[in-house]
């Protein structure tokens, strides 16, 4: 029974270990963690006002039509928490996993390679959660000057579906980066990732392509994040957005299982 009861603590306050010790790293260069937030903040300001002055209401498939900084601006903030959770589990993990050896010394402790795992996700979340919450703020300040990209009450709910996306993120780029062996085989990465910011439904509707590419670019996990939270910033649901949540939250549990057991087996060889 008392094993019972201190059970779950543990299992949270050990991956916390992780998250306190990279808040301490970071402690004195915090901008480093915002760096990624920008990008897609350019391309709302670039994108959705610059271009979109050109372009007027885009088609959202469902009878109705928004501004076209409304349609970018859910894309872009699916994609700030992509950005966060990509940045912290491919990098910066790889460092920690191959230079510094950091999770060698870490096992020598009474915590686990899942612990571990869980608290590199917690940390990737944490920092995609921060992309999320900057780029929320930019929009609300926007809203305030007159100019409302957040046309649903239901839009209140992007926080937490963003945070599904990274999630999401973080387990598969974790689970990615067990698999790199060298600095240049990140290029690989953003082979993947760079497509699927252009291509998943961020600055124009998928409509535009062939129905087979159409299939192929849904399965995809930011279109799935894409069209969950523009789903809900422009107060158009639909019965898909359980595919979408359950889709992300499936991708970042095996990511998570997969890091596990290939931590083990990189840690021993």
């Amino acid at each position: 029974m008392l094993a019972l009861r201190l059970s779950p603590p543990l299992a949270l306050a050990r991956p916390l270990r992780i998250v306190e010790r990279n808040t301490l790293v970071y402690r004195h260069s915090f901008m480093v963690i915002f760096s990624g937030f920008f990008e897609p903040l350019f391309y709302l300001f670039s994108m959705g006002f610059g271009v979109g002055a050109l372009i007027g209401n885009v088609p959202l498939g469902n009878g109705t039509s928004v501004p076209y900084a409304v349609f970018v601006a859910p894309a872009l903030l699916a994609s700030s928490a992509m950005n966060g959770a990509i940045y912290e589990t491919s990098n910066n993990f790889f460092y920690k996993l191959k230079y510094a050896k950091l999770y060698d010394a870490v096992i020598s402790t009474p915590m686990s390679l899942s612990d571990v795992a869980r608290g590199e996700i917690m940390w990737a979340l944490m920092r995609g959660s921060l992309y999320a919450i900057g780029f929320i703020i930019v929009i609300a300040v926007l809203g305030i000057a007159g100019i409302g990209l957040l046309t649903s009450p239901l839009g209140l709910a992007a926080f937490p579906a963003a945070t599904v996306v990274g999630f999401g993120f973080a387990g598969a780029g974790m689970a990615a980066t067990t698999f790199v062996r060298q600095w240049r085989d990140f290029d690989y990465m953003q082979l993947a990732i760079m497509p699927m910011f252009l291509f998943s439904g961020t600055f124009y509707p998928i409509d535009a392509y062939p129905p087979a590419l159409q299939v192929f670019v849904q399965c995809t996990p930011l279109y799935r994040g894409v069209h969950l939270i523009r789903a809900l910033m422009t107060g158009t649901p639909d019965a898909t957005l359980l595919i979408d949540l359950a889709y992300l939250i499936v991708l970042g549990s095996i990511g998570l299982a997969i890091t596990s057991r290939r931590l083990g087996k990189l840690l021993q060889s």
